[in-house]
């Protein structure tokens, strides 16, 4: 085959070995994050219940709470939220977001945790090759308008974005006054979306940089340094 456009040096054929799972000696790391403050949070609950069922399958669970996170433009990365989701992002093989629905969109809350995400960190986004769980809570009837946004932003932000998802309609009736989440079809697929997204990321971490290594990155990368090395003096 003559690939005339292709720096085949550049271009390696990708093998089993490389892409099958690598074993870790730590369980594996979930960060969640929610998009609401108010007292009783049902997205707060709906990632406490996440949170749970991800224990019991050997994760380590961490949950980021947005209380007192400034917005984007109201503060710098030197703030103590700030610092506290880099370093749950820096931690985390996997994540769980969970959002509100207000006015068919996210929550103003939640966008503003994911706009204090860096883009990159030495070229590296925070969130590359991470798988990602979405989730959203309903004050009324079922609805998928915050799910679908994230997962916009899921794949824009490079990450392994599973396929299944949770929406919980009229979430105030879903919940028990201890916070517990009642016994329904809704908690049940809450399940499917954990064990599926504990699967992936069993699967995938580890291996995120090779999983997400571009081939026209690569090609920028070779030439960048070509330019340096043979560059007059």
């Amino acid at each position: 085959m003559v690939l005339p456009n292709i720096d085949l040096d550049l271009l390696p054929t990708p093998s089993f070995e490389q892409v099958q799972a690598k074993p870790l000696n730590h369980p594996p790391r979930i960060l969640l994050m929610y998009g609401s403050n108010r007292e009783r949070s049902y997205s707060r609950l709906a990632v406490q219940e996440a949170g749970r069922i991800l224990e019991h399958f050997g994760a380590e669970v961490k949950i980021f709470h947005p209380k007192g996170l400034p917005l984007p433009e109201d503060g710098d990365a030197s703030h103590p939220k700030v610092q506290e989701l880099h370093e749950l992002l820096a931690w985390a093989e996997g994540m769980v977001w969970c959002s509100p629905e207000r006015h068919g969109s996210m929550s103003s809350i939640f966008k503003a945790q994911i706009d204090w995400i860096p883009l990159a960190a030495g070229a590296i986004r925070a969130t590359q090759g991470k798988t990602l769980a979405l989730m959203q809570v309903c004050g009324g009837s079922q609805s998928f308008n915050s799910v679908n946004q994230l997962r916009i932003l899921g794949r824009w932000m490079r990450m392994i974005t599973i396929p299944n998802q949770s929406s919980i309609p009229k979430a105030f009736l879903e919940f028990e006054e201890d916070g517990r989440m009642k016994a329904s079809s809704y908690y049940d697929r809450i399940v499917d979306v954990m064990e599926e997204l504990y699967k992936f990321t069993l699967l995938t971490r580890g291996q995120a940089a090779y999983l997400v290594d571009r081939y026209s990155e690569r090609v920028e990368t070779a030439e960048q340094l070509s330019q340096r090395v043979n560059q007059k003096s």
